[in-house]
C-alpha cells in the first residue's frame, strides 16, 4: 500500500509533468543569434602595456582657468545630466527586474452589496440582498524554475552597466570639446595678436610707399598695391573678433552657463604645452573605450534577453497563499467563524500562441545580432580613430619642426637686412617686405601649434579620456546560451 506522502507528492508532481510534456509543444529550435564579436587581435591590437590618459588628463596643462571650466561643465552641462538621468532610469529597471524574483505580499478589502440568484450556491440566500465582505491577506512567489526571471535581471544588469558606461562616454566627449574649445579661443587670440602686428606693419609700408611716390621713386601701382592691403588685414581682424566671440560662446554653452561667463576669457596660446602621448594600438583600448564598453554591455544584455525569450516557452511556476476574513454581512465578518485561508501552487504554460513566442524569440535573436554588430562597429571606429589621431599627431611635430626652421631661416634674414638697413646699404621697404614674410610664418606657427594641441586631445578622447572599465563581460562566442 503506498504511503500517503508519496501519493500526496506524486500528486502534485503529475501537473508539473504533464506541463513539461506539452511544453514540447513549442520548439525554439533553429532560432539562435548568429553573429560573431570581433576580437581585438582581428584589428591587430597589440597585446602590449600603454600608459593611457589620467581620469584629469586636462591638468597637464597647467592653467587653473581651464581647470574650472572642466569642473564647471562636469557640473552642469546639460547633455551630461541627460547621460546621468538615463543612467538612474536604468538602474531603476534593475530593481523592478529583482523584485520578480521576490515573493509578493499585499491586501485586499472589499464589500459589495448584492442580490444573489436562486438558482446559484447561494439558494437560500436566492433573491435577498446581502453585503458580501472579505478581508483578506494575499501572497504569492514565483519560483522561477526555468529562469526566465533571472535572465531578464541579468538583461537589466547589462542594460546598466552600458548606461554607466555611456555615462562615462559623454564625460570623455564634453572634457574633450571644452579642451577643443578652449584651444581654438587661444589660437584665435593668438592669430588676432599677430594680425595686429602686421596691421602696423603694412601701415607703415603703405606711408613709405606713399612718401617714395611723392619723391617720384615709386609709381601709383606700388601705392595702390599698399592700399589694398591695408583694409585686407583689418577685414581678417574683424572677422577673427567675430570668431573669438562665437568661441568664447561656444565655451559658455558647453560649461552649461551664459555667455557673460566667458566674456572675458583670453587663454594663451604660448602657455599651453603639448603632451607626450603613446604611439601604439594596445588590446587593452577595449576596456580604457567607454563607447566599446557600453557596447559589450549591451551585447551582454541581448544575450540573456535571448535566454528569458527561451525561457519563456516553459511553464510559469507560482506559490500562491490567501489568509483573512470573509462573511455575508458585518455581524460576524471579523469573527473566528469567518476565517479562511489557502495556498498552493499555480502552474501556467504555453500550448498554443499562434507563434507569438518564436516571434519573440526570433526578435530577441535578432537584437543580440544587430548588438553584436553595433560592438564590432564600435570597435572598428574605435581602432580607426586612435590610428589616425596618432598619425596626425606624428605629422604635425614633423610640420611644427620644418615650420620653426624656416621661421628661423627668416627671422635671420630679417636681421640681415635690418643691418643692411642701417648702414645705409638696403631701403626699408625691403626690410618690411621680410618682415611681412616673418609675420606669415608666425601666423603659420600658431595655426600648427593649436593643431598640434587639437590633435593631442583627439588622441587623448581616441585613447578613452581618462576612462577604465572596472569590469567588462568576457568575450564569449555569441551562439552560447
Amino acid at each position: 500500500m503506498l504511503n500517503r506522502p508519496f501519493v500526496r507528492s506524486a500528486t502534485l508532481a503529475a501537473p508539473l509533468l504533464a506541463a513539461l510534456l506539452l511544453a514540447g509543444c513549442a520548439s525554439t529550435e533553429g532560432i539562435a543569434p548568429t553573429a560573431q564579436l570581433t576580437r581585438p587581435q582581428q584589428l591587430g591590437l597589440q597585446p602590449v602595456q600603454t600608459a593611457f590618459p589620467k581620469t584629469d588628463w586636462w591638468a597637464a596643462f597647467h592653467d587653473p582657468e581651464l581647470d574650472r571650466l572642466f569642473a564647471t561643465a562636469l557640473t552642469d552641462n546639460p547633455s551630461l545630466q541627460v547621460a546621468q538621468a538615463r543612467l538612474e532610469q536604468a538602474r531603476a529597471q534593475v530593481q523592478g527586474a529583482g523584485s520578480a524574483l521576490k515573493p509578493k505580499l499585499g491586501a485586499a478589502v472589499s464589500s459589495t452589496r448584492q442580490q444573489f440568484s436562486n438558482n446559484y450556491i447561494y439558494g437560500p440566500y436566492g433573491s435577498n440582498w446581502y453585503y458580501d465582505n472579505s478581508a483578506l491577506l494575499q501572497g504569492s512567489w514565483e519560483l522561477d524554475f526555468f529562469g526566465k526571471n533571472r535572465q531578464t535581471l541579468q538583461a537589466a544588469i547589462g542594460e546598466a552597466h552600458a548606461a554607466a558606461a555611456q555615462e562615462q562616454a559623454a564625460r570623455v566627449l564634453l572634457a574633450a570639446n571644452v579642451a577643443s574649445a578652449y584651444v581654438n579661443l587661444a589660437r584665435l587670440i593668438a592669430i588676432q595678436n599677430v594680425l595686429q602686428q602686421t596691421l602696423q606693419q603694412r601701415e607703415h609700408m603703405l606711408k613709405l610707399v606713399q612718401d617714395r611716390v611723392r619723391a617720384g621713386l615709386e609709381t601709383t601701382v606700388q601705392e595702390k598695391q599698399a592700399l589694398a592691403e591695408v583694409p585686407q588685414i583689418r577685414l581678417q581682424i574683424d572677422q577673427t573678433a567675430v570668431q573669438i566671440t562665437q568661441a568664447r560662446n561656444l565655451l559658455a554653452a558647453l560649461t552649461g552657463q551664459g555667455p557673460q561667463a566667458t566674456a572675458t576669457l583670453a587663454p594663451q596660446l604660448a602657455t599651453l604645452p603639448t603632451m607626450n602621448l603613446p604611439d601604439t594600438l594596445p588590446a587593452s583600448l577595449i576596456g580604457r573605450r567607454a563607447d566599446i564598453v557600453a557596447a559589450r554591455w549591451q551585447v551582454e544584455a541581448a544575450l540573456h534577453g535571448v535566454k528569458a525569450a527561451r525561457a519563456a516557452f516553459y511553464p510559469d511556476v507560482n506559490l500562491t497563499a490567501f489568509a483573512g476574513f470573509s462573511a455575508l454581512g458585518f455581524s460576524q465578518w471579523l469573527t473566528g467563524g469567518s476565517q479562511t485561508l489557502g495556498v498552493g501552487p499555480a502552474l501556467t504554460l504555453p500550448i498554443f500562441e499562434g507563434g507569438a513566442l518564436r516571434a519573440q524569440l526570433r526578435g530577441k535573436s535578432a537584437q543580440a545580432d544587430a548588438a553584436i554588430a553595433q560592438y564590432n562597429g564600435t570597435l572598428v571606429d574605435a581602432v580607426h580613430e586612435v590610428a589616425d589621431a596618432i598619425a596626425a599627431r606624428q605629422s604635425i611635430g614633423q610640420q611644427i619642426a620644418q615650420q620653426q626652421q624656416a621661421l628661423d631661416a627668416a627671422q635671420d634674414a630679417l636681421r640681415l637686412v635690418d643691418q643692411r638697413y642701417k648702414a645705409g646699404l638696403s631701403n626699408y621697404l625691403t626690410v618690411l617686405t621680410v618682415e611681412s614674410s616673418v609675420l606669415k610664418l608666425q601666423q603659420a606657427g600658431v595655426d600648427l601649434k593649436a593643431q598640434a594641441l587639437a590633435d593631442d586631445v583627439a588622441l587623448i578622447r581616441a585613447l578613452g579620456g581618462g576612462y577604465n572599465a572596472p569590469k567588462m563581460p568576457e568575450q564569449v562566442p555569441a551562439k552560447s546560451s
